[in-house]
């Protein structure tokens, strides 16, 4: 074997001293998204893409969207749109990280195509969704009050600002609710004055909350058990000048006079802006 092996060395070695180029296989490789597929092919897949997406096949979605991604030119206006049908599917999913990631992508790398709005307001609808209950962090529905305010600045006049005005004052609502239920906290411990910071502020921060009522009768209470009752009358006059049907605040301020001086500033919340 040895003496074998030497031979097939010594003609190996003759061979390139002669010139003689010793030959390597060559595998071939075929390109990976080199966007070759026909315009045909393209088209099929699209339309494959769309009907998956109205069916709510989000898998077949995002398999589709994929591969599209890899195959559409860079100017063609239906990448943008497979973004937003991939966003779609990944909420579909209750991913709703990685929906917000392909959202963004829709307005960030397109910031002039039509769908940008509507990209911006689906990144908050994700964000707003990952904050589930208002006694919860609300970091991520800060994000999503963030990302609202973005689309209304920067597309003003377009139909999904206006879709986020209306999402802004749902989520002013859950902050209320929470600044509420901390305030209900510090109360039950009797921290009357802990309370009263938290009422105050719900109220001067959102002011338009539907909590808003309720949050000024559990804030008299607070008044009331530290027997501060130039602040109960103070409050009871703004409930009744600015929430004047709420039957809370009539029964709670039942029998209150009205104060004699001018309310300090501090004493009583601003009212809401337009009432």
């Amino acid at each position: 074997m040895i003496r074998r092996g030497l031979l097939i060395l010594s003609a190996l070695l003759a061979g390139c001293a002669h010139g003689t180029p010793v030959q390597t296989p060559v595998t071939a490789v075929t390109p990976v998204g080199d966007r070759s597929a026909s315009p045909a092919l393209i088209d099929s897949l699209w339309a494959q893409l769309d009907s998956a997406h109205t069916r709510g096949k989000w898998a077949d979605v995002i398999k589709l969207a994929d591969r599209l991604s890899l195959e559409l030119p860079p100017t063609d206006p239906r990448l943008n749109r497979s973004h937003l049908y991939r966003g779609d599917a990944y909420y579909g999913q209750h991913d709703y990280l990685q929906a917000a990631r392909e959202f963004r992508r829709v307005s960030d790398e397109n910031p002039l195509d039509p769908l940008a709005p509507t990209g911006l307001l689906r990144v908050g609808d994700s964000y707003a969704r990952l904050w589930r209950r208002p006694e919860l962090d609300a970091t991520y529905g800060q994000t999503a009050l963030a990302t609202y305010q973005e689309l209304v600045s920067r597309y003003a006049d377009s139909d999904a600002a206006k879709q986020a005005e209306a999402r802004i004052a749902e989520l002013n609502d859950k902050f209320a609710v929470k600044a509420y239920k901390s305030a209900q906290y510090y109360m039950r411990l009797k921290a009357y004055d802990s309370a009263i910071i938290y009422l105050k502020d719900l109220v001067l921060s959102y002011p338009r909350a539907a909590i808003v009522p309720a949050a000024l009768v559990k804030l008299i209470a607070a008044y009331r058990a530290l027997n501060y009752q130039e602040d109960v009358q103070e409050t009871c006059e703004y409930l009744r000048k600015y929430h004047a049907t709420d039957a809370e605040a009539i029964k709670t301020c039942a029998g209150v006079a009205a104060p004699t001086t001018p309310p300090p500033a501090a004493a009583v919340p601003a009212p809401a802006p337009g009432t």
